[in-house]
């Protein structure tokens, strides 16, 4: 059973498959005034269209392809259980809560840190730094009520 749950995803204001639509609007209208122009014998628009829309579909690609990132962070119990997710390449790193420390950035930049153990974890990629700095807050406080209920039980 999860007592407590965080999942940190980017910012992103667009799914991949609005992208894709976007793409093919303007995929469609570049074509068709590249087409127009050729038409009138400027044959060269034609090849700086296609050239522009491959530009913009490795962008696009590229933006999609990590859109979909995300770092998930569960405590449950006797287990904190974080899962690193970036470009459909997922990273699980089990952690004991008892013997987890959490060390917030010391500096701009700088990720929340979880070490338990010989393991060391950075979280907190798609956050601010302040709010890097609420999530280090958030941890140790579950870390400490978690091992503060299983003392009691």
């Amino acid at each position: 059973m999860v007592s407590r749950e965080w999942i940190l995803r980017r910012n992103c204001s667009i799914t991949p498959r609005q992208l894709m639509m976007v793409y093919a609007a303007l995929c469609t209208t570049s074509l068709l005034i590249a087409i127009v122009f050729a038409l009138r014998g400027a044959w060269y628009i034609l090849g700086f269209a296609m050239l522009e829309m491959l530009a913009i579909g490795i962008a696009f690609f590229l933006y999609a392809r990590h859109a979909i990132d995300r770092e998930h962070i569960a405590l449950s119990d006797g287990c904190l259980l974080i899962e690193l997710i970036q470009v459909e390449q997922v990273r699980q790193f089990r952690l004991d809560p008892r013997y987890t420390r959490v060390e917030p950035p010391e500096f701009a930049g700088e990720l929340v840190s979880l070490e338990a153990r010989g393991i060391k974890v950075e979280v907190g990629r798609y956050l601010t730094e302040w709010k890097r700095r609420e999530l280090a807050r958030e941890l140790r406080s579950a870390l400490a009520s978690e091992i503060h209920t299983e003392f009691q039980s």
